[in-house]
């Protein structure tokens, strides 16, 4: 009897890996499985819209349903032209998702780039690049966003560039921070010793070590990505009609937010719930990845 409490007290205290110790401060935190689970759930409903909707179905206009409200047959009603809105919004989840993930990562990958170059190298360079990075964050976010769609064009493509564009100076600002508490440390004067070139030092010794704020800036920038991206949708300068993006629903149902609230509702609830899930999820890795948290 005693052989086996033991061994379930040494499993309890056992030392865990740095990933296990961060899967377990993750999974013991319940708003950051919620989050996980909210974010699963809206990536099933993505993948379902891919292989189950066709573009035509949710583009089709029927003049005799319009304005319907919510009933069995439309579970969200009708918009104006007669289109099923439960069908297109669940269409419209696959722009949403991919213009938050395509967005961050083009920011995420000159962010980090230009930010541990200027924190490692410092001096000039960093000044240089500091400064740019100025200049980008003075400019408004919507102002930037809209002036790069003017440019570039309506579409999806020149929306994900405006959204990523946007993001850049966070990312930059995060990476140089990471950078320089890392760059002194034993191991990348060990790398810089036995003759490592500094691109290799960055890449493989120092950015690695300083991933723990930049990861958690990706998840929470996601769902700011997607707020952008819907207000730009809103304003008139998202993708183009008829693709069904939710900011774009939101806008179409605003002419009717008196006799038909629920064409903003739903749209709109899914763009609260989803950019939720994103933020709750990034404080939880935040928390699992303080280091000033672990016991």
């Amino acid at each position: 009897m005693s052989t086996a409490t033991d061994m379930l007290v040494s499993r309890k205290y056992a030392k865990r890996s740095g990933l296990a110790e961060i899967w377990y401060r993750l999974k013991t935190n319940k708003g950051a499985i919620a989050g996980f689970t909210i974010i699963v759930i809206i990536l099933l409903i993505t993948l379902y819209s891919i292989l189950f909707i066709d573009f035509e179905e949710v583009t089709a206009m029927n003049a005799a349903n319009r304005l319907q409200p919510p009933s069995l047959e439309h579970p969200f009603g009708t918009d104006d032209m007669g289109r099923d809105l439960f069908l297109r919004t669940l269409y419209g989840s696959r722009y949403s998702l991919l213009i938050g993930v395509g967005g961050v990562s083009i920011s995420l990958i000159i962010g980090l780039i230009l930010g541990s170059v200027a924190g490692y190298f410092g001096g000039l360079v960093d000044d240089l690049i500091m400064r740019f990075s100025d200049i980008l964050a003075s400019v408004p976010v919507f102002l930037m966003g809209m002036v790069i769609v003017t440019v570039l064009g309506q579409s999806l493509q020149n929306l994900i560039i405006a959204v990523g564009v946007t993001a850049i100076p966070e990312f930059t600002r995060i990476t140089r921070s990471s950078v320089l508490v890392v760059r002194n440390q034993e191991f990348v004067e060990a790398a810089n010793a036995i003759g490592m070139s500094n691109l290799a030092i960055i890449f493989t010794q120092v950015v690695p070590n300083g991933l723990s704020p930049i990861i958690v800036t990706v998840t929470s920038r996601i769902g700011a990505a997607i707020i952008e991206a819907a207000a730009l949708s809103f304003l008139g300068f998202g993708i183009p009609v008829p693709h069904p993006e939710w900011g774009l629903l939101v806008s179409e149902g605003r002419n009717y937010i008196r006799t038909a609230p629920n064409l903003t509702y739903f749209p709109g609830l899914f763009i609260m719930i989803t950019v939720f899930a994103f933020n709750i999820l990034g404080d939880g890795l935040r928390d699992a990845l303080d280091p000033k948290l672990k016991k």
